[in-house]
């Protein structure tokens, strides 16, 4: 470790007695509620995240041969985590990118191209489409893989899919896998049906509810401990965890995580709004406010106006494009968590219309982890007996998780692996 290096540590270090002394005199005076701090969602100063601590990883990165899982997210000190390893003279080998590209400028669903970043000349290898398992001849030539992106704490958000085959080729191939982790945005809720394998895709990997409530390092020593990748005995995994966080803390991103979710809302909004991705709706792709209003052309659900069109690096082709919608706006509303309201009311209002709602069943099904959802609105049952439905699986997943928090959901933090 270099002389910088340690007197960071020693100052994090320090600063870290002092938060957590403060932290726990706030959390003292607290309900159980959180209203007063999820009221002004704000980033918390206090807070260090996982990249933020080079003196726990840079020591495992030492004469390795490094490969990087990491996008736009993936920043130190204003300063991207591939330009900060290779001036601390690590050999970075190559970055491994997920859906959005390793700099986030590619659209939902675009093809992602293998080469080398202008910057740094590093090799680029796409994990995402038809290369969701890297290849071997590349992981041969590793020591290390680090993944270091920022989630939002969906199950159907791909970059967690992408940890899911990265994990599992490091496993085969004996390699450190080692997870910087961040702030699950949405990290206060566990909601929603858990996914039955039978619908497993790539916006679905895990026996997990849609709002998981963990962080990807507590999803990473899930997918091990539970065995969900093959030969996962063999994987040697570290987490470097947060400090000064809990879940119930409001964290707003300082770099939008996608092209379409570029401010909290739309991230508040994405659990709820993500399944009209399977109906005749838009969300707003191809606007400059996407998963934060819903519209339709012909069936009018309500009196905002909108017209998706075409924007290169966040939505070539739009559901709609070209066309004025009739919907919500939904920039200002108070919705959090997994909410269906909008999404059953929306299916009434389609109603003997002579329209189809959903458009892609199949795709619905997958966003839910289970055909159970799409088949209860169909059949007219009210949001609370949807929810009562998949209650049995949640509190049993709910247990289950328990042994894989490395963070309280109130209160000081004292992070269990490190």
């Amino acid at each position: 470790m270099n002389i910088e290096a340690c007197l960071k540590a020693y100052k994090w270090q320090f600063a870290i007695c002092i938060s957590l002394f403060v932290f726990t005199l706030v959390a003292c005076n607290e309900n159980d509620s959180h209203a007063k701090q999820d009221s002004k969602p704000h980033t918390n100063s206090s807070l260090v995240l996982g990249i933020e601590q080079p003196n726990l990883y840079l020591p495992l990165l030492d004469g390795k041969k490094v490969g990087l899982v990491v996008n736009q997210t993936s920043m130190f000190e204003k300063q991207h985590l591939v330009d900060f390893l290779i001036q601390q003279k690590i050999d970075v080998r190559v970055m491994f990118a997920p859906e959005h590209g390793v700099r986030g400028n590619k659209g939902a669903g675009e093809h992602i191209d293998s080469g080398k970043d202008s910057k740094t000349g590093v090799a680029i290898q796409s994990i995402y489409g038809t290369n969701k398992t890297p290849p071997n001849d590349l992981m041969s030539q590793l020591d290390v893989v680090i993944f270091d992106i920022q989630d939002v704490g969906t199950r159907f958000y791909t970059y967690i899919s992408s940890m899911h085959y990265m994990m599992e080729a490091a496993a085969k191939h004996e390699l450190t896998f080692i997870v910087l982790d961040r702030p699950n945005p949405n990290g206060k809720y566990v909601d929603g049906p858990v996914l039955d394998l039978a619908f497993q895709s790539f916006v679905g990997m895990h026996p997990i509810p849609v709002l998981h409530g963990l962080s990807v390092a507590e999803l990473a020593l899930m997918i091990k401990g539970e065995g969900w990748i093959k030969q996962a005995n063999k994987l040697d995994l570290h987490t470097i965890a947060m400090q000064n966080y809990a879940k119930s803390m409001p964290y707003e991103l300082p770099i939008a995580p996608s092209p379409n979710l570029p401010n909290a809302q739309a991230i508040q909004l994405y659990p709820s709004l993500c399944f009209f991705e399977a109906t005749a709706l838009s969300v707003g792709r191809g606007t400059d406010f996407p998963f934060q209003v819903i519209g339709h052309n012909v069936i009018k659900l309500g009196d905002f106006t909108f017209t998706p069109v075409s924007k290169p690096n966040a939505a070539p082709k739009p559901k709609l494009q070209d066309t004025r919608l009739f919907g919500q706006d939904l920039r200002s509303a108070k919705i959090g968590g997994l909410d269906l309201r909008l999404l059953v009311d929306s299916y009434k209002g389609f109603s003997g219309s002579g329209e189809t709602f959903f458009t892609h069943p199949e795709f619905m099904d997958k966003l839910a982890g289970t055909d159970q959802l799409r088949l209860a609105i169909e059949a007219g049952k009210t949001v609370d007996e949807i929810k009562a439905n998949w209650q049995a699986d949640l509190d049993a997943y709910k247990q289950m998780r328990q042994q894989y928090l490395l963070y309280p959901q109130l209160g000081p933090i004292n992070a269990k692996y490190q």
